[in-house]
């Protein structure tokens, strides 16, 4: 079974994938405003969308590990598939290659996903049995593909070993997943009145389909920021009626 991650790493689709801050900031004020819940600054909307732009982010990972559990019950045929292709979409921007530090220390990252030695994917095994393939005069338990292990050395994540010997050097890489960028609605006071500059703003680098879940979360924030009930209780009634529409 192909992960989620699966081959993103190997045959990369580009995919444009960039939700404006503004759009997302002047739909928040809109309605806030349009309920006449108050007024949203720009410190604390980018406070806000930070805080939202990473719990959705997060719950990738939720729902990856969900669904992984359950593929193998899942018929290839059913619109299930097409959801996981949409998981694997939204995580793409957030994932890259790099080297395993002596074939053994992972990068710095986030988090990591496929383990591969010479661009061939590792599988994983337990502990006790690639010790055992290490101790295989032949290392040829595992036919001829290349295995890894959680490693217990100090300094060390992971042992990959081929059929033949223990790797190293720059033949093992991963993919690491990275944290979204920090978004800043940047702007300029002319008049007493926070104008949009797009020369400092930083756009959100989730998912086009992410936009409504974005000025819904925030609005809800917001809600519990200025004290406004009404507000909380809208951006709920909204967010719910979307999930309902996109799980229909």
């Amino acid at each position: 079974m192909q992960s989620l991650y699966g081959a993103i790493a190997n045959t990369k689709q580009k995919y444009k994938m960039a939700i404006l801050i503004d759009t997302v900031y002047q739909r928040v004020l809109a309605i806030a405003n349009k309920e006449q819940r108050g007024y949203v600054t720009p410190q604390e909307f980018n406070l806000m969308a930070n805080q939202v732009q990473m719990s959705i982010f997060e719950s990738y990972f939720y729902t990856k590990n969900l669904r992984e559990r359950t593929e193998p019950l899942v018929d290839p045929h059913t619109e299930e598939t097409d959801i996981s292709e949409l998981l694997a979409k939204k995580l793409e921007p957030f994932i890259t290659i790099a080297t395993v530090t002596s074939g053994h220390t992972f990068p710095t990252n986030y988090q990591t996903g496929k383990i591969f030695h010479n661009n061939r994917v590792c599988r994983k095994v337990e502990l006790n049995e690639i010790q055992r393939m290490a101790n295989s005069p032949r290392h040829v338990t595992y036919g001829t593909d290349p295995v890894y292990a959680e490693s217990y050395t100090n300094g060390e994540n992971i042992k990959v070993y081929t059929p033949t010997a223990l790797a190293g050097g720059t033949t093992v890489t991963c993919e690491v997943v990275s944290k979204p960028a920090t978004v800043a609605w940047g702007y300029v006071v002319v008049n007493e009145q926070a104008l949009y500059n797009s020369n400092t703003s930083v756009n959100f680098t989730l998912h086009d389909s992410e936009e409504d879940s974005l000025v819904f979360q925030i609005l809800e924030l917001a809600g519990v920021i200025i004290n406004k009930v009404g507000l909380i209780n809208i951006a709920t009634t909204k967010q719910q009626a979307e999930q309902l529409t996109q799980n229909k």
